[in-house]
C-alpha cells in the first residue's frame, strides 16, 4: 500500500513540482491550496503525513497545524512545515503546535523527501506494536494471529483480526469507513461497494470481544475508534 501524502500549499509550482517528485519515489499525492482545503482533505484522506505551508489563504498553516493536532481523527498524522520565513520563532510555535520538522524555503526536493521519510521511519518505529498486546481482559499475539477475552481464546477472521490490529494501532484515532475499505479489504472509493461491509464485521467483532466490545466505538456519520485505556 503506497503511502500517502497530502501537500498544503498556495503556491502551485511548488505544488505540481513536490507532486512530479514525490511521485517519482512512489508516494501517492493529494494537494490543497487553502487552510479550508486542506483540514477536509486531511480529515477525508487520512494521510500519512502532511507538507504544510503556513502562509496560506484564510485559515493560515499555523492554524491548520493546531486544528489538525487537536482533532482525534487526525492528532497522529505527521507534519512537516514549509515556510518562507527565516525567523526562529515561526518555527518554535509550529513546533510548539505539534509540528514534527520544517523546511525553510526555497528548498531542494531531495531535502524534503529526505526529511519526509525520516519523520515516516520515526513514526512507524514509535508506532510499532508489541507482540504481545494487553489492554484490559483483551491479550493479541500478533505475531500467532491469536486473540484472547479473559484469557479464552477467541476465533476471528482474517479480516476481523485487520480491522481489530488497524484500529489498535490508530491510537485511540477516529478512522472513517473508507479508510477501513481500502486498507483492510482494498477497495477503491470509485468501486460501488456499500461501507456495510466494515459495519457488519464490526458488529461481529464487538460480539467476540464480549464484556470489551465497549471499546469499539461508533463515531456517527464517520467510522470508528478503539479505546486503548
Amino acid at each position: 500500500m503506497k503511502e500517502k501524502i497530502l501537500i498544503v500549499d498556495d503556491e502551485k509550482d511548488i505544488v505540481k513540482m513536490l507532486d512530479y517528485n514525490l511521485k517519482k519515489e512512489d508516494f501517492r499525492v493529494f494537494s490543497a491550496h487553502s487552510g479550508e482545503t486542506a483540514l477536509e482533505t486531511a480529515r477525508k484522506e487520512n494521510p500519512d503525513i502532511v507538507v504544510l505551508d503556513l502562509m496560506l489563504p484564510g485559515i493560515d498553516g499555523l492554524e491548520v497545524c493546531r486544528i489538525l493536532k487537536n482533532d482525534l481523527r487526525t492528532s497522529s498524522i505527521p507534519i512537516i512545515m514549509l515556510t518562507a520565513k527565516s525567523q526562529e520563532t515561526d518555527k518554535i510555535a509550529g513546533l510548539e503546535l505539534g509540528a514534527d520538522d520544517y523546511v525553510t524555503k526555497p528548498f531542494s526536493p531531495k531535502e524534503l523527501i529526505a526529511r519526509l521519510k525520516a519523520v515516516l521511519r520515526r513514526v512507524k518505529d514509535k508506532g510499532a506494536l508489541p507482540e504481545i498486546l494487553r489492554i484490559g481482559d483483551i491479550t493479541i499475539d500478533f505475531a500467532k494471529i491469536i486473540v484472547k477475552v479473559k484469557n479464552k481464546q477467541v476465533e476471528v477472521t482474517a479480516k476481523e483480526f485487520e480491522l481489530l490490529k488497524t484500529l489498535i494501532h490508530a491510537k485511540e484515532r477516529v478512522l472513517s469507513r473508507d479508510y477501513l475499505l481500502e486498507n483492510i479489504w482494498g477497495f477503491d472509493r470509485a468501486m460501488e461497494i456499500k461501507t456495510r461491509t466494515v459495519d457488519v464485521h464490526i458488529r461481529s467483532l464487538r460480539k467476540k470481544l464480549k464484556g470489551q466490545a465497549h471499546r469499539i466505538l461508533t463515531v456517527k456519520n464517520y467510522g470508528y475508534r478503539f479505546l486503548l485505556e
